[in-house]
């Protein structure tokens, strides 16, 4: 079995700390930000309508994003997920760079952005959401990552060969669900989404790439709570559904919604 000894801190510089989640964070948006520049060139030459986005304003987007990512998440986390814990101790809220990051309520803020940011440049809300799709997997891929790194949302008990014991758990062999999402949600979702984004039938379509996006990624997110444990102060609601897997049913519900909508 592999013993997890990673350890969540890159540099300590005593009164500062440079954590690897952060260093995730921030590669995500710069990897996303020059990918999805490539992206919007190249799709620019299937669909014209692309070319009414400057690149200059997608640019001034990231801004946007970054703080509809850092505040949605971290929101979404609280109010999806501990609650209760926060509410009594208030400060711990501003303590990002220890976890504690909800993908649904970083989804949720991004939409925010880019509904703000859409409205401000008098641009369709999709042309940008369908650009940010295709880049986001690499952002979850590295975010996954960083969780495994830390040790969180760690899996239920396997006796898997590629098992992992987390010792800030305790000394039962757990499946590293945390790798698992990395690749599914990162990984196959890129391929499978930047795929699509390049055939020229459904580009022409715009709002398609964003709702299979949130259909495509919540399916692999259902999948993937069937090997993580439930979180602690949570457990399985309604005794059979974790958080994660109720946000994505809900997830699957609006992009089905989005595509059905999307004018032929």
């Amino acid at each position: 079995m592999i013993v997890h000894n990673f350890d969540p801190v890159l540099i300590d510089l005593g009164i500062f700390q440079i954590r690897w989640y952060s260093i995730a964070y921030i590669f995500g948006i710069l990897l996303g930000w020059a990918y999805g520049r490539k992206i919007l060139a190249r799709v620019s030459n299937i669909n014209n309508n692309f070319n009414k986005i400057k690149k200059t304003d997608f640019d001034d987007l990231i801004l946007y994003l970054i703080l509809g990512i850092i505040i949605g998440g971290r929101i979404g986390y609280i109010i999806f997920y501990n609650l209760e814990y926060y509410s009594e101790n208030f400060l711990e809220i501003f303590k990002v760079w220890r976890g504690g990051m909800s993908f649904h309520g970083g989804l949720l803020g991004v939409i925010v952005a880019i509904f703000l940011f859409a409205k401000k440049t008098n641009n369709n809300f999709f042309k940008f959401s369908d650009i940010i799709a295709c880049v986001a997997p690499i952002g979850i891929f590295l975010g996954r990552l960083a969780n495994f790194i830390n040790g969180e949302l760690y899996g239920k008990i396997s006796t898997a060969p590629w098992a992992v014991i987390f010792p800030n758990v305790d000394s039962m062999p757990r499946h590293p669900s945390q790798l698992y999402e990395a690749i599914l949600e990162g990984v196959v979702l890129f391929i499978i989404i930047n795929y699509l984004a390049l055939k020229k039938e459904l580009i022409y379509k715009t709002g398609f790439i964003s709702a299979f996006f949130l259909i495509v990624y919540s399916f692999l997110r259902i999948f993937s709570e069937l090997f993580r444990e439930p979180d602690i102060q949570l457990g399985l609601l309604f005794n059979n559904f974790s958080m994660g897997t109720l946000l994505s049913l809900l997830t699957i519900i609006i992009g089905l919604f989005i595509a059905k909508s999307i004018k032929k």
